[in-house]
């Protein structure tokens, strides 16, 4: 089964070569693209179910010599994420290949869609299979530099301005990751995970305080961690409906996924978690408040986005299984909500013609479907039960409650106000979008089917969350407790190292 390990990089990447070759074929490109993330989503599935049974998976590529060499490893943590993101990712290609057949543009700018696309989710899988520092690094920048296509393409101004910042951000956070590289390697003479979670213990503890805050750094900009995250209510809300959805649904969890395997693997029992938990606090409440200032729906969710970052640092800060786990089933739970409504804003813009507050209205009566397809997963992100979003908080809160102490509970006060706004911030949407008269004649062009099949799957997909709440906790919590023992982790990279 270790054979599976390397294919969910390999595959979008032969995917994105083959599409490059067929620009002049857009059907073809669309086969291409839905065949290898398909193929994606099952291996990741398998993969999920093989280390779930028989524990954690380790390749080194190329057959080099740990640690020289490459080194990719499965557990439950990153086979969990594969599993989520293939399924995100197909969903938002199907979703996109909707609208540019509805759109005509099959010429451009599915041609160089598609390929940047294939190669995002490699980048994305990459970070989440790396078993070294700078292979993560090498995840991020493969994922970054199709970010800078995607987010720019049609080449408007809003999104030529919008993409110079995010990239001008995206190039600060990589150099500072890659600083923090080197001081790792000067300091333990290697980059390899494994061996760092044994070598950076026996450093002193100023140093590795130094090097895991430089890290933390790097990857808080990318995970949108206040205050690092003013970039993001100004770069995702200009790009294509489809390219903002999977970007506010997968590219900050990659930061939080690194946040994670960080924390747990090479630096834990470390000051760093008190830290974590001012930095959750603060990101709640500032994302929020900017939330309910907004009058655009694009910018208002990009804001509950970065305040929601901040229930997943919470349980990161806790540094318990519990507060790990609920971490872990909350950034699933964010990744399908958070993408579905970004699609069903697209659909509303395409349906009412704006997606600014002041001038939408009366879409309830005008489009029952779309109000459901909107109703549903906003309820779940403002956590109302029995949503997968309240269970994912009641686990935060009962974890902060069992850790005890000033700032737990602090963050369980910050995490409940911090729900209630996002309802009220959602209601308001409703109220003024969905139930109150047009303030001007309605716009009310047609739903292409794919579009509207691919965001009636990511709604279903969120309600599965519910309804499998239970087996996914023990997932999570399996998850979770394997992290924080660290062992099975390293003891896998080291038996691959003494063949």
């Amino acid at each position: 089964m270790t054979a599976l390990v390397p294919l969910p990089v390999v595959l979008p990447l032969l995917g994105a070569a083959v599409t490059l070759v067929l620009t002049r074929f857009p059907r073809a490109q669309r086969l291409v693209s839905l065949t290898a993330l398909t193929a994606v989503l099952g291996v990741s599935v398998a993969l999920l179910v093989e280390v779930s049974t028989n524990g954690t998976l380790v390749v080194a590529v190329g057959g080099w010599p740990v640690p020289t060499g490459i080194v990719l490893v499965a557990d439950r943590f990153a086979a969990l994420m594969l599993v989520v993101s293939a399924a995100v990712t197909l969903s938002v290609l199907v979703y996109s290949i909707g609208q540019g057949m509805a759109d005509g543009n099959e010429e451009t700018p599915l041609s160089i869609y598609h390929p940047s696309y294939l190669v995002l989710t490699a980048g994305v899988t990459n970070a989440f299979l790396a078993g070294d520092l700078f292979n993560l690094y090498v995840g991020f920048e493969i994922l970054l530099v199709a970010s800078y296509v995607l987010i720019t393409v049609g080449a408007t101004e809003d999104r030529v301005r919008a993409g110079t910042t995010y990239v001008v951000v995206s190039l600060l956070s990589s150099l500072i990751f890659l600083t923090g590289i080197g001081l790792v390697y000067a300091a333990a003479g290697t980059v390899n995970m494994a061996q760092l979670a044994g070598r950076l213990d026996a450093l002193p503890s100023g140093l590795r305080l130094m090097l895991n805050c430089v890290l933390l750094l790097a990857f808080g900009i990318k995970a949108a961690v206040f205050p690092l995250s003013a970039w993001l209510p100004d770069s995702y809300p200009t790009a294509l409906a489809p390219v903002t959805a999977v970007f506010a649904g997968l590219l900050t969890k990659v930061g939080i996924y690194a946040i994670i395997r960080v924390e747990t693997l090479l630096f834990p029992g470390g000051p760093t978690p008190n830290l974590l938990l001012v930095l959750a606090l603060l990101t709640m409440l500032v994302g929020i408040l900017g939330a309910i200032a907004q009058s655009d729906i694009k910018r208002l969710l990009s804001f509950t986005l970065v305040s929601h970052i901040g229930y997943l640092l919470f349980g990161i800060g806790l540094a318990s299984a519990s507060g790990l786990s609920a971490a872990i089933f909350y950034t699933v739970h964010h990744i399908t909500i958070q993408t579905t409504l970004f699609l069903v804003v697209g659909l509303v813009e395409r349906f009412g013609g704006s997606t600014s507050l002041d001038r939408l209205g009366g879409l309830a009566s005008l489009s029952p479907l779309l109000a459901i397809l909107f109703f549903l997963p906003a309820m779940n992100l403002a956590g109302i039960p029995p949503f997968s979003g309240f269970l994912g908080k009641l686990g935060l809160i009962e974890a902060g409650v069992a850790a005890g102490g000033g700032l737990p509970w602090a963050l369980v006060a910050a995490g409940l106000a911090t729900s209630l706004l996002t309802l009220y911030a959602v209601a308001r949407v409703w109220n003024l979008a969905f139930w109150r008269r047009p303030p001007a004649a309605p716009f009310e062009a047609g739903l292409p089917g794919l579009m509207v099949a691919s965001t009636v799957a990511l709604v279903v997909g969120g309600l599965a969350l519910t309804v499998l709440a239970g087996p996914l906790f023990d997932v999570t919590f399996d998850a979770a407790t394997e992290l924080l023992a660290r062992a099975p982790y390293v003891e896998a990279v080291r038996a691959v190292s003494a063949r």
